[in-house]
């Protein structure tokens, strides 16, 4: 059996990485364009913004508050190295903010910053040698109690344990390498 969610949050690196034909479910989905080389073709992401759009799904993008507005994105994603106070000024416009943190103190600071959504990374174990620890499925929910934003749990959901997510005190998780490995067995899960 599988956790069914209100959301899940979808986060790539290159439009390729998901096949948009596939999703079904409307108003389920949250894709987080997080691109860190130079844009080179923006036409290529108009398009994609408007199947995104024709499919209710909300695309947001990551750090680059210019493509965010020429795209006509839903809103922005905040990543957690980025602890610009300025950015609160957009949680005043009609653009959504989402951020992502992994300790209390970036978890403040998104706060500061105006997320509507805080994706909390790391729920389990990864294989990053440089990012060791995770909380697990007791911290998360015991640390979600204590606090009044919308967490949204991040960091080695797998197929092998995407059925835990039930038992996750969350209305919504983030995927992020899974997409790349194996986006037809996960996406056959999600859709």
């Amino acid at each position: 059996m599988f956790s069914f969610k209100k959301k899940y949050f979808l986060i790539i690196e290159n439009i390729k990485d998901i096949d948009l034909s596939n999703i079904k479910n409307i108003n389920k989905f949250i894709i987080i364009y997080r691109n860190k080389k130079k844009i080179k073709n923006v036409h290529q992401l108009l398009k994609f913004r408007q199947v995104c759009k024709a499919k209710k799904i909300d695309l947001f993008i990551a750090n680059d508050f210019k493509l965010m507005t020429t795209l006509k994105a839903d809103g922005l994603y905040i990543s957690a190295h980025n602890n610009n106070l300025k950015l609160n000024r957009y949680k005043k416009t009609k653009y959504k903010v989402i951020g992502s943190a992994h300790n209390l103190k970036e978890l403040n600071i998104k706060t500061l910053q105006g997320c509507k959504y805080l994706i909390f990374s790391r729920l389990f174990p990864t294989n990053y040698k440089e990012k060791r620890g995770n909380l697990g499925i007791v911290k998360f929910n015991l640390f979600k109690l204590s606090r009044k934003e919308n967490l949204i749990p991040l960091g080695g959901i797998k197929l092998s344990n995407l059925n835990k997510l039930s038992i996750v005190n969350s209305n919504a998780f983030a995927l992020m390498s899974e997409i790349k490995k194996k986006p037809t067995e996960i996406f056959s899960r999600l859709f």
